[in-house]
């Protein structure tokens, strides 16, 4: 119960944060839009060719946009973030518009569908550049973690309002005014957006050559075993969510009859299980196993959804349904916390931007499939197969996710050590996670030489206890518990201009030097804060 309260309160430090709640708003209205317009797009596209147009449009729409994902994402590396995530929308604004106006005018059907791949296509970079964003402007891990929650909360609420908003809208008038509200929504977006603060591009983001920068997404998640496992099993899920896109329409209209809304309630009850699973996912802000949670969450994904050919009831595929979407919060926020803590930050854009590639792409597959399936094994068998992938899927990749969790223990009080130390507390909680979990403690017994003036300077100390004297050609500092040394000879690649002793048992944690340079060069406001410490203690010649 302590660990759910913890986590509660996380959660609504997320929201107190004005920053990420600007974030969250524009997700309100982006999402909200998003799941109404896919609603009305569904059914227009039924009413004008049937499954097969459903199949296809889904599948151009997931696979040109997968096409151009990678690329797009770059943006967010290469530049403001922010301003990637205003372009996106606006362009969509636009797009969508144009949809409204051709739809209300009864335009070519066609042209409907050219827009609706076009707005794909510009939707792709907004999520990499929130993602890659949320980072910067979380103060803790635990609040990176429950800023997520949120993102995925409001995604849920978005399923559940959208659906119900486009079924109601359609039951009354028309898809035309579904995409005009659609665009209304998504200029609410824009202006909460604006309200973020401007951010920096990246570290030398802009330095590196272009195709090595386009493909460098690919080549970290091709090094790091626990981005591998992340998007494997995503991109397996995908593919049965594609799948389950097109099931859900031919369900609603032909299995249960019930008609343009039964497509917006079954949305509404996936939506209404991601909220509901909200509450599970609030655990997560306390929790160090995101490997089984994403595991977990994709168990949730597929047993629900081959119980579905059970029986043909509309009540009962609403509570399947539901449980559904609480498997989709679950998965989605550990696989989005995994993917923010391993990554490097100035690759997150592109880590993202190949994950939301590969999220199309695989989505395109699935709806692709989905007709010929349905064809050949009927709707309800389709319900099966496709549901039972995914546990077993899961049960080839579950001592990866093991591993995971293994890998992935921070240790508590090297973070807390950490944190203390003024230019490495504004790194960015990931990071700051990493440089801790990398943090090797140290016992010195009291007398000991930690170095000696002259000395190779290859490691950075944070005290945890005990004290240390710092002599710098006679004249002498004391330093305690929260005090820090060794940073100078690092940043300057200068020998050691002081020599260190215990006065006390000391215990240490130690730094290697690269990753020392890594995490706080790589961060300018770190980076900044360090060279200030630096310009502070060398006048002095307390020099270390």
């Amino acid at each position: 119960m302590g660990r759910v309260l913890a986590s509660l309160r996380a959660l609504s430090t997320s929201f107190a944060n004005p920053q990420l709640r600007r974030l969250q708003l524009a997700g309100v209205g982006s999402t909200l839009g998003t799941w109404a317009y896919g609603v009305a797009l569904a059914v227009y596209a039924y009413h004008a060719g049937g499954a097969r147009a459903v199949g296809l449009l889904l599948f151009a729409r997931w696979a040109l946009a997968a096409a151009v994902a990678p690329w797009l994402a770059l943006l967010a590396d290469r530049g403001s973030r922010r301003r990637v995530m205003l372009a996106s929308n606006l362009v969509r604004v636009a797009l969508v518009g144009g949809m409204a106006a051709l739809v209300a005018g009864h335009g070519p059907t066609l042209a409907v569908y050219a827009l609706a791949v076009a707005s794909s296509m510009a939707a792709t970079p907004f999520q990499p550049a929130q993602a890659a964003l949320l980072p910067s402007l979380s103060a803790t891990p635990e609040e990176l973690t429950s800023a997520n929650v949120a993102m995925s909360t409001i995604g849920s609420v978005g399923m559940l309002a959208g659906p119900a908003l486009g079924g109601a809208l359609l039951a009354v008038s028309g898809p035309s005014t579904v995409f005009g509200v659609t665009a209304a929504a998504l200029v609410w977006s824009v202006a909460c957006v604006l309200g973020v603060r401007r951010d920096e591009s990246p570290a030398a983001s802009g330095e590196e050559p272009l195709l090595p920068s386009l493909l460098a997404g690919f080549r970290a998640i091709g090094s790091e075993p626990a981005l591998r496992v992340v998007v494997t099993l995503t991109g397996v899920q995908q593919v049965v969510i594609g799948v389950f896109e097109v099931l859900l329409v031919v369900y609603a209209l032909r299995v249960l009859d019930a008609g343009n809304s039964g497509v917006g309630w079954l949305n509404a009850a996936f939506g209404v299980g991601g909220v509901a699973g909200a509450g599970l996912v609030a655990a997560l802000a306390g929790r160090k196993r995101l490997g089984a949670d994403l595991g977990l969450g994709v168990l949730l994904w597929g047993v629900p959804m081959a119980l579905v050919a059970l029986w043909t009831n509309l009540g009962f595929a609403l509570v399947l349904f539901a449980a559904v979407g609480v498997g989709n919060t679950l998965s989605e926020v550990a696989a989005m916390t995994l993917l923010q803590r391993t990554a490097e930050d100035k690759l997150l854009g592109r880590v993202f931007g190949v994950l939301e590639s590969l999220i199309l792409a695989t989505l395109a597959i699935g709806a692709a499939v989905a007709p010929a399936l349905v064809s050949a094994l009927g709707v309800r068998a389709t319900f099966v197969v496709s549901g039972l992938l995914l546990p077993v899927v899961v049960v080839v990749l579950a001592p990866r996710l093991r591993a995971i969790d293994a890998a992935a223990r921070v240790p508590g009080e090297a973070l807390d050590v950490l944190r203390s130390i003024g230019f490495l507390g504004v790194l960015p909680p990931p990071v700051l996670e990493q440089l801790a979990s990398s943090a090797q403690p140290v016992s010195v017994a009291a007398g000991e030489t930690v170095f000696a003036r002259g000395d190779r300077g290859d490691r950075f100390y944070a005290i945890a206890s005990g004290r240390v004297l710092v002599d710098v050609d006679g004249e002498a500092r004391e330093l305690g518990p929260g005090d820090f040394f060794g940073e100078i000879a690092l940043l300057r690649d200068l020998p050691r201009t002081a020599t260190v002793r215990a006065l006390d048992d000391v215990c240490l944690y130690a730094i290697e030097r690269d990753d020392f340079i890594a995490a706080v060069t790589g961060h300018a406001p770190s980076c900044e804060a360090a060279e200030h410490v630096v310009a502070m203690r060398l006048p002095a010649g307390v020099a270390l």
